[in-house]
């Protein structure tokens, strides 16, 4: 369990390092597009930023699973340990 989160808490401060690279990498960027929302077009974006970004969100789920899957196991254990 504590290998678990060591690597969630590992993972997630390596994607803010990331993140916070990203963001002054990307100061001489002059090439911008806009990203068709479902609702609305977002404001001219640098090409990097959007595939940065998206590459960082990617990076991301798979904590979020790995959590929903730490949770399982402890709610099962749980329920076996109670009958």
């Amino acid at each position: 369990m504590k290998k678990n989160l060591s690597f969630i808490k590992f993972n997630l401060i390596l994607n803010l390092i990331i993140f916070i690279f990203l963001f002054i990498c990307i100061q001489n960027s002059s090439k911008k597009q806009r990203v068709n929302l479902y609702i609305a077009k977002t404001i001219p974006l640098p090409i990097s930023f959007i595939i940065g970004t998206s590459f960082i969100a990617g990076s991301l789920s798979f904590p979020l699973v790995k959590i929903s899957q730490i949770i399982d196991q402890s709610k099962n254990f749980h329920n076996e340990s109670n009958n």
